[in-house]
């Protein structure tokens, strides 16, 4: 055990940062340098719309000299909020952007009012190249525009408990996440065993090919139930 400690030792005149993850410990010892932290909350509006609100923080692990002032570790140097409303199928109506913290101040921040021209795009429709077209370089902010690409996953994320309630009134359609990623893939065990009647593995070919007219089987196992599986 102390040697698994030792390994990850912080060195003299840093900062140490909380340590939680199921990576393999590391081999040496390390000074931590930086931390990005993002944060997305997501609200139903009493409207009918949504609220995704982003957060982005990032701080240093040592103090440096800025200016010539003393910058100290774990203030932030950058901070900024961006909070988009979108309706049901993820049209943006409002956008706005907000700081805490800058490097250059106002002049960082003076940016802000700009992003309200995210109002009009889609999150599912080409959004991350819409916004690098209008943001980018010298037109935005960098930090501002990267929260922002991170908003189209954290929308399908909102609109998960919508989304079962539709696939429970429907079940004749396909769940949207199936064939999304490796995991979900439609010849994985994961399709089989969660949405059968979508699964198109080996089984199901063998099971097609027993039928008559070679098609493939009906609903097979498939219940209510497998189709409330998203995440």
């Amino acid at each position: 055990a102390s040697d698994r400690a030792g390994a990850c030792a912080i060195l003299p005149g840093f900062h140490a940062a909380h340590v939680s993850m199921p990576l393999a410990l590391p081999d040496c010892p390390r000074q931590p340098l930086h931390t990005r932290s993002i944060r997305v909350q997501s609200y139903a509006r009493q409207d009918g719309l949504y609220d995704i609100e982003a957060e982005l923080i990032d701080v240093k692990g040592y103090d440096f000299v800025k200016f010539g002032q003393t910058h100290p570790a774990g203030k932030p140097v950058h901070h900024m909020h961006l909070r988009l409303t979108i309706d049901a199928d993820y049209n943006i109506v409002d956008a706005q952007a907000a700081y805490d913290a800058a490097p250059y101040g106002e002049h960082c921040t003076a940016i802000a009012p700009d992003y309200a021209d995210l109002k009009g795009m889609n999150l599912l429709r080409q959004f991350r190249q819409a916004v690098k077209e209008r943001f980018g370089r010298t037109a935005g902010c960098t930090h501002m525009t990267e929260l922002a690409q991170v908003l189209p996953t954290a929308a399908v994320q909102t609109m998960a408990g919508r989304r079962r309630q539709q696939a429970q009134a429907n079940p004749d359609q396909r769940p949207f996440q199936v064939g999304g990623c490796h995991a979900l893939r439609t010849d994985g065990p994961v399709v089989r065993e969660h949405y059968p009647r979508w699964y198109t593995g080996p089984e199901a070919n063998a099971a097609a090919g027993s039928r008559p007219d070679g098609s493939a089987p009906a609903d097979g196992a498939a219940s209510t139930d497998s189709f409330i599986h998203t995440t």
